[in-house]
């Protein structure tokens, strides 16, 4: 496997970590829009119909991010045309006429795959998603320079007992990378699940480290059709097998109770990072990236 360092996103976090703090939080019940919340919980883990923007979200200045609450659990992307904060002002849903004059849209479709990063488990033949749960959580938190959410999946069947997991992704200011963390809340390991999804007609860059996706997806909610871009960042050394099963490229990890990757989108709209090439090339800047060649 070919090393690649993330030594310098590292960094980056570190320094911005005394920038304004340009990130938020967003979880709230579409019976009660107007009432923002820290926590939600369900015993039947599915909260999609009756939860703001189908689960909690966070967003800094280039994205957001939100995880599905209900048996997919994945992570789907809001992306922006300029910097800025828009989760509290347009839940994620601005109307056509404000996406044509500037604000951001969902123009990501995740279907059945993880989306970008999302987590699920392998129990040595099969991806097992973290469902049926006996308690699902979903928590946001806005720090001083960062905001994360996480969801706890409890009662998850894998093998032959039930384990808890629990998922966090955290927004910083000033850069565009999100981290996304998995942590196994039991005594005996586990097997992770992540990776990326792409679609019929995009252009796809995939090496050991790196896998970088840029098309269109099916048109769903957004005004006009765009062209969008996601990053998958990882550790090589935390795998034991990486498979394309048509939809999404597939990581299994090696045994582990943690799990951490680094997950980025752009889109068309934008000045600067707004095609394939420049977006894999964005990317390829924030990492020594030794010799890594496409598979």
């Amino acid at each position: 496997m070919k090393n690649i360092s993330l030594t310098l996103l590292f960094v980056a976090v570190s320094i911005m970590c005394m920038a304004q703090n340009q990130t938020d939080i967003s979880l709230f019940m579409r019976a009660d829009s107007a009432t923002y919340l820290d926590e939600v919980t369900s015993e039947s883990g599915d909260l999609y119909k009756t939860i703001g923007h189908h689960g909690p979200a966070v967003e800094n200045e280039w994205m957001a991010l939100r995880l599905y609450f209900d048996h997919k659990a994945a992570i789907d992307i809001y992306n922006k045309v300029k910097p800025g904060l828009e989760l509290k002002a347009e839940r994620w849903y601005p109307s056509a006429e404000k996406q044509k004059s500037g604000w951001g849209a969902d123009y990501y479709k995740v279907g059945s795959t993880v989306g970008l990063g999302g987590i699920r488990l392998w129990d040595g033949e099969n991806v097992v998603k973290l469902d049926p749960v006996s308690m699902r959580t979903a928590r946001v938190v806005k720090e001083r320079t960062s905001s994360y959410m996480e969801m706890l999946s409890e009662g998850v069947p894998y093998k032959d007992r039930k384990v808890d997991i629990l998922v966090r992704v955290t927004v910083f200011s000033g850069i565009r990378e999100a981290k996304v963390e998995a942590f196994a809340l039991t005594n005996e390991p586990v097997q992770f699940v992540t990776g990326i999804n792409y679609h019929t007609g995009g252009e796809l860059f995939n090496s050991d480290g790196l896998i970088v996706t840029w098309g269109l997806h099916p048109e769903d909610v957004a005004a006009e059709p765009v062209k969008i871009g996601g990053a998958l960042i990882y550790n090589p050394d935390d795998y034991a097998e990486k498979t394309d099963d048509g939809k999404q490229i597939v990581l299994i990890s090696k045994p582990g109770k943690q799990l951490t990757t680094w997950v980025s989108s752009a889109c068309a709209r934008e000045p600067e990072l707004n095609n394939m090439e420049r977006f894999k090339e964005y990317l390829l800047t924030l990492q020594t990236y030794s010799g890594a060649s496409a598979d």
